[in-house]
């Protein structure tokens, strides 16, 4: 299984395009091979997907140490990798209940 270290970096700087400069403008090409996002929803499954991804790459490369198949460092990599990626996922959230709740408190 190999470690993409950019995917947190990427979605990171895809959500917050998205949430900066509208919908279609990003601060960051997205990279080749992936899909633009067609919706919101699709936007946030494929970031949980990435988070996802990184957790488990993460621990795979935590036994590959305990076993003595990695290095310290690519253990460092994967564990912060799969860090950014929930911070980022755990960041959309807040925007999106704050948005929420601003909508909620708009006078009718």
């Amino acid at each position: 299984m190999s470690i993409r270290a950019f995917d947190a970096t990427n979605a990171y700087t895809q959500a917050l395009g998205r949430s900066v400069g509208g919908a279609g403008d990003t601060l960051a090409p997205e990279p080749s091979g992936t899909a633009s996002a067609g919706s919101f929803g699709e936007m946030l499954g494929n970031m949980f997907d990435t988070a996802v991804e990184a957790s488990r790459s993460s621990e795979a490369v935590t036994a590959q140490s305990i076993q003595g198949k990695a290095d310290l460092i690519d253990v460092v990599t994967a564990v912060n990798n799969a860090e950014m990626a929930v911070e980022t996922l755990v960041a959309v959230r807040d925007r999106v209940v704050s948005a929420y709740q601003e909508i909620l408190r708009m006078p009718i």
